[in-house]
């Protein structure tokens, strides 16, 4: 006797027929080799390695040259609050997204081998910070259109665990690569292929290496995952360029009117992403000067730390399904205020504290993103998933200088470094404020 089915939570929707179920878990293993192949972009080129290169000595006076690469950075990021919500539009309204995804991915490959001729002096700093500022505004691009694919290839009842799998295979595909170039070139004396560190070669072969990299593993969701077509009756005729900033605008008003929890959702997530962000972004820092690690540990730490954060972000993806988005977001957002303030507060206990407290940091950053995608996608309107992800790409650009501005603010208030993560707790903690009064719903039918 079969048992009666079981109502999901209102931010989880019914399963779809049998057969495309069927049909969607390969295209979902096709679809996260792509967060498994962009790790090359996000871990080698603008966190571990490539940054750190031309921030070196060799490319200029130190400070200055960190200055300019905040500079690069600022100007890709205002790139893409300008133009993502309107990249993400106008590939909704034509049914082209996977051919836009390839177009952006295979520009980002094209930027990362092309920082093989980034040679550590001061002439080649410029070409250096373009193409890393490019790279950062076509990936962006691509992610947004990658983000959108996210309901082709999950059912309702699915959706949260693809996700979190995808973002698990990111995590997990960056240690993967990481050990790789590290063992393979950086840190042996001669490594394979007689590669030295002379003249920085052992860096430009290891961006060329993630060139390739991604490269290959972009080219399953190219080829399994079919093209996206708009829902019948839903699209819409094609207009120019700039015309389609007006659209935007229109399109906006509508959210507004009509799903403004759309909106809200937008304004939180942006705010406890940014947070998400700075957790990563100043733990190196943090590990290295309040707790003592040296710069070999620190990349232990970070091995371990996204290995940690891969793990729970698959694991926890069956939870979003079960209990919906909206939990899981608020559950990780309270664990990493909670836990950065062990952190704080216990900052003179060494470094077992950073490595029980810091682990348990990075336990809640992974299910937190994934589960504020799929949060996102059960609310979109069907047809405006590039157009929204878009906004969501541009709101989390658009605060992108709260957790660094308060993390220095805390600095420079309490006169050490450990305050910063008081700094880092409050971006976290408003993010989880904003977030509370939005109501979970099923995704969107009209």
């Amino acid at each position: 006797m079969t048992q009666p089915p079981v109502l999901p939570p209102n931010d989880v929707a019914t399963a779809e027929p049998g057969a495309e179920q069927r049909d969607r878990p390969r295209g979902a293993l096709s679809w996260a080799l792509w967060d498994w192949g962009s790790a090359a972009f996000n871990a080698v080129v603008t966190t571990f390695v490539f940054t750190v290169y031309i921030t070196s000595a060799g490319f200029g006076e130190p400070g200055t040259i960190e200055a300019q690469l905040g500079w690069a950075l600022a100007a890709a990021g205002l790139l893409i609050a300008v133009l993502a919500p309107v990249m993400g539009q106008r590939s909704d309204n034509r049914g082209r997204r996977k051919l836009w995804l390839g177009v952006n991915t295979y520009i980002v490959v094209a930027l990362t081998a092309a920082m093989f001729f980034v040679q550590p002096a001061p002439e080649f700093l410029l070409l250096g910070l373009v193409l890393l500022a490019a790279g950062n505004v076509f990936f962006e691009f691509a992610g947004v259109n990658y983000n959108a694919m996210l309901n082709q290839v999950s059912t309702p009842a699915s959706i949260g665990r693809v996700s979190g799998f995808g973002w698990g295979m990111g995590y997990v595909g960056g240690i993967v690569l990481l050990l790789i170039v590290y063992f393979g070139f950086i840190a042996p004396e001669v490594g394979l292929f007689g590669v030295t560190g002379e003249n920085g070669l052992d860096i430009r072969i290891t961006v060329l290496v993630s060139a390739v990299w991604f490269a290959v593993f972009a080219l399953p969701v190219l080829l399994r995952v079919p093209e996206f077509r708009p829902p019948a009756g839903a699209a819409r005729e094609r207009i120019g360029f700039f015309a389609s900033y007006s659209r935007l605008g229109r399109d906006i008003a509508r959210l507004w009117r009509e799903r403004r929890n759309v909106v809200w959702f937008l304004l939180a997530s942006a705010v406890f992403r940014d947070g998400l962000a700075g957790v990563f972004t100043f733990g190196g820092v943090l590990a290295a000067s309040v707790f003592g690690f040296s710069a070999g540990e620190v990349i232990i730490f970070a091995i371990v730390a996204n290995v940690t954060a891969g793990a729970s972000t698959i694991a926890v993806g069956v939870l979003d399904d079960r209990l919906g988005a909206k939990p899981v977001i608020i559950t990780a957002l309270a664990g990493l205020v909670a836990s950065g303030l062990i952190v704080f507060f216990l900052h003179d206990g060494g470094q077992l504290v950073f490595w029980t407290a810091g682990l348990a940091l990075t336990l809640f950053v992974g299910p937190a993103q994934s589960a504020s995608r799929t949060f996102l996608a059960r609310l979109i309107p069907a047809g405006r998933e590039g157009e929204v992800f878009g906004l969501y790409a541009t709101t989390g650009r658009a605060v992108s200088f709260l957790a660094p501005t308060m993390f220095a603010l805390f600095v420079t208030i309490g006169g050490a470094p450990y305050f910063g993560i008081l700094g880092i707790v409050l971006v976290l903690a408003v993010g989880l404020a904003l977030l509370i009064p939005v109501r979970a719903e099923a995704r969107a039918l009209d």
